[in-house]
Parts: structure tokens; sequence; C-alpha cells
């Protein structure tokens, strides 16, 4: 008899997708509660610019959901179509066997045959086994019956799940056309800021220059933070082989020595006698800040907690992204990491993470605070009354500070940055979502 293949049921990451759209959804209606609050104003112009290329970004990336999901239910349906195809090619194999052991049952209907049948046998054994065999044949005759009707039953299922499919298809397709038709009113909104934001071009070049000296005058102190705090540690670092060199010394010269007559320990030559050669190898560690057991498990933890530390603000947006943002085709700026607008300017700013605050610095229109995690350095800048001083130590949600006033001087905004010692890393990927 062909066996039975039961298939997987359709559309197993659907729940994935959900979750992904229903994630995007809300930082959409984020962007477009920030966003309506600058909306119109005249110096706002470059935080509406921003905060529409972010919605933007994530309109598409809305449709990009969309569109996954049309193709997993278009999957399904022609997976579907090749099960119920299969199945129909089954059903026939199956009511073709049935029909022929019918027949069969049918012309040696008699009981006679039956009987003559068991008793034609050449042994009591094999009278039993005869039996045994017409019982079997019944059974499977019986299981044939079940097995159509299975078959039958999967077929209408899968029949079933096919329409509901098609209906899922058939919304999200919907969906699709509202999606890309607001995403093209969004490009026109776009377009009508620029417009405004090319009018403010020589104010707009004023406060972008006046960013960019801010950012290398906090991206210089930060360095010089981190560059002490190697240094500082690799100093500790050399006393502590120091101090063991002296005291592995005499520990050796308190040994007691061997007694008369033993045969004295074989020496190596001095590598510093003439004629023998050396291995210079350098026994620097890869990292200064990654040698104590403190250090190390901050550095374990931190990396542990990738996409989910906590944000430094609560209902914050990013305006401007890690690295280079280009806004239209004369605005270009390279963030050293987050700019973040927040709901208003005086709001908590809080660490991320554990650590120690290593800096804290008046950059003249703000203040910064800049706190290691091992290895790991946050800062955070654009503050106003910090509460926290250098050496503290803080926890994770601790508040440090609030949030200045932002670029416009209307709404709240901080810089986040996150370092791995001296190198600047986009600070997005390890904040939760």
């Amino acid at each position: 008899m062909t066996a039975l293949v039961f298939a997987q049921p359709p559309g197993q990451d659907k729940s994935q997708l959900e979750k992904e759209r229903q994630q995007i959804q809300k930082e959409l209606q984020e962007i477009q509660n920030a966003y309506n609050k600058v909306k119109g104003q005249s110096k706002q112009i470059l935080t509406q610019v921003n905060v529409l290329n972010r919605k933007i970004d994530l309109q598409e990336k809305y449709i990009g959901s969309i569109n996954k999901e049309i193709r997993s239910i278009e999957d399904d349906i022609y997976l579907s179509e090749l099960e119920i195809y299969r199945l129909n090619k089954q059903l026939d194999t199956l009511k073709s066997e049935y029909a022929r052991s019918v027949v069969y049952a049918y012309k040696n209907r008699s009981n006679y045959d039956y009987l003559n049948f068991i008793f034609s046998a050449n042994s009591f054994n094999d009278a039993i086994k005869r039996i045994s065999y017409l019982k079997s044949y019944r059974a499977y005759r019986e299981k044939q019956v079940e097995t159509i009707k299975e078959t039958q039953q999967l077929i209408t299922q899968r029949k079933e799940q096919q329409l509901k499919r098609k209906d899922q298809k058939n919304v999200a397709l919907g969906n699709q056309t509202t999606q890309v038709k607001e995403l093209e009113n969004q490009k026109k909104e776009k377009d009508v800021v620029m417009l405004q934001l090319k009018s403010k071009e020589k104010d707009l070049a004023k406060q972008i220059a006046a960013k960019k000296k801010k950012d290398r005058d906090l991206q210089n102190a930060i360095t010089a933070i981190v560059k002490r705090e190697i240094e500082a540690a690799k100093a500790k670092a050399k006393a502590d082989a120091e101090a063991k060199r002296k005291a592995d010394e005499l520990a050796k010269k308190n040994t007691p020595t061997a007694n008369p007559g033993t045969t004295p320990p074989t020496t190596t030559p001095n590598p510093t006698t003439p004629g023998t050669k050396r291995n210079v190898k350098s026994d620097a560690p890869a990292s200064y800040l990654d040698l104590n057991a403190k250090d190390v498990a901050l550095n374990t933890s931190f990396q542990a907690n990738k996409a989910k530390l906590p944000w430094p603000v609560d209902n914050g947006i990013v305006t401007l992204r890690f690295g280079r943002n280009k806004v239209g085709e004369y605005i270009d700026i390279d963030n050293p990491g987050l700019t973040i607008a927040t709901p208003s300017a005086g709001v908590t700013v809080k660490s991320v993470f554990d650590g120690e605050v290593s800096g804290i610095y008046n950059l003249g229109d703000g203040m910064a605070v800049t706190i290691r995690h091992g290895k790991y350095f946050t800062t955070y800048g654009n503050l106003t009354g910090v509460t926290v001083s250098k050496g503290a130590t803080v926890k994770t949600g601790q508040a440090i500070g609030r949030a200045g006033k932002d670029d416009d001087g209307n709404g709240g905004q901080i810089d986040f940055i996150l370092m791995i010692e001296t190198r600047n890393v986009d600070p997005y990927p390890w904040l939760r979502r």
C-alpha cells in the first residue's frame, strides 16, 4: 500500500512577520508624534527633514515586511497546490488498488472456495496460516477504505487552507497598496520641506558647522579620556607584573639549597650571553582593559546584552543616525553616535549599563558624561544638571543628568556615543528594540 505523507501546515513564520510589523508600526507612530511637534516650525526645518527621512525609512521597511508576507503566502499556496495534486494522485492509486481487491473478492466470494482454500492445506499449521492470511486480507481491505477516507479529508483540509491563504494574500495586497500611497505622500511632504530647507541654506550652514565643531570637541575629549584609562590600566599591569617578578625572586632565594652530592639542575643559556639567539615575542595583551577580573566580567556582560541595553532616555526619537547623514545635495553630517530628540528639554538621561564615571566636561553649551564599562565607553552629550561625579559607580538605569535643548532651542536632545576603546561603533544595534 502507498504510504501517506502529511505535509507541515503553511505559514509557520507568519507570527514572526506580524511581530516585526507591529514593532515597525510602533516606531512609525512614535516618529509621527515627534514630527507633529515640529511640523511647520520654521526654526526646526532640519529636524523635520531628519524625522521625515527616518519615517520614510521605516515606511519602506514596513512595505518590505508586507512583501515578505505576500511571498510567504504565495509559496504556501504553491506548495499547497503541489500537495493537493500529490494527494489526488495518491487517492487515484488507492482507489485503483481497492477496486482490484474488490473484484478479486467478488470472484472468490463463495464460502466453498474459502473452505476449499483452508482444507487443501498440507498440515494443520499451514491451515492456521491460511486462516490468518484471510483475516489479514479482510483487515487490509478495511484499512484501504479508511486510508481513502483520510486522504479525501486531507485534500478537503488543504483546499480550505488554500482558500484562507488566498484571502490573506488579498488583505496583504490591499495593505501594500495603502502603505505605498502613504510612502508617496511622505516623499511629497519631504520635497516641500526640502524646498524650505534650501531657502535657509546659509542659516543651516552655520548651524551644521557649529554641530561639527561640537562633535569634534566631544570626540577629542572622549578619546583623551579613553587613552588615559588605557595608560592607567597599562601602568597597573606593569606594576603588577613587576611585583610578581620580585615576589618570585624572593621565593626563589628562600628556597632551601640542594643536598651535597646531588646533581645540579641543568641551566639554560643566558639570552644576553654573546653567541646565543633569543626569540623576541611581545607579551603585551590584546587589551589592557580586559585583564583584571572586574573588567573581564563587565566586558562579557556588556557584550551579552547587545540589542538589550535600555535607551538613555524614555520616548526618544533618533533624528541623526551613526555615521554619514546626507540631507539633500548640500548637507552632509558625519555623526559619531546617535542624536536623540526628547519630548522636551530637562528629561532624565540614564546610564545604559553598570560602570564608572570616567569624565565629566563642559563643552560650552552643554555638559557631557563618559562612563566606562570595562573596555566599552558610553558618552552622553548635551546634558544639563549632571547628577553624578567623576569616579562614581553607576548602575543600569541610574539618572546621570538631564537633556539639554536641541539645536533650534525648542525641544530636547542628547548625543549618545558608544566606543570600544578608541573605536566608535554604531550604538543603535546595541539598544533594546
